[in-house]
């Protein structure tokens, strides 16, 4: 379980904009254009270890919750 009192991390909003899906069928895409639904099956199955699994799911909850806004206006 994470520590409620853990700082978060900024680098990952902006890898997200950033940084492209290794592998798979949106290869090459950026992580931030990656669709809903192929990150819902993320959820289902689990995300990757590691680094790309945290961003991965990351970006499950802002686009869950409705916060791609914050993604937005952060440079690439």
């Amino acid at each position: 379980m994470k520590n409620i009192n853990q700082e978060a991390d900024p680098q990952i909003l902006k890898d997200l904009v950033t940084q492209t899906m290794p592998f798979g069928k949106f290869k090459g895409r950026i992580l931030r254009d990656l669709p809903e639904p192929y990150l819902v099956w993320f959820h289902q199955k689990g995300f990757p270890n590691g680094r790309l699994g945290i961003l991965l799911a990351t970006l499950y909850e802002i686009k869950l919750n409705g916060l791609e806004y914050l993604l937005r206006d952060i440079p690439h």
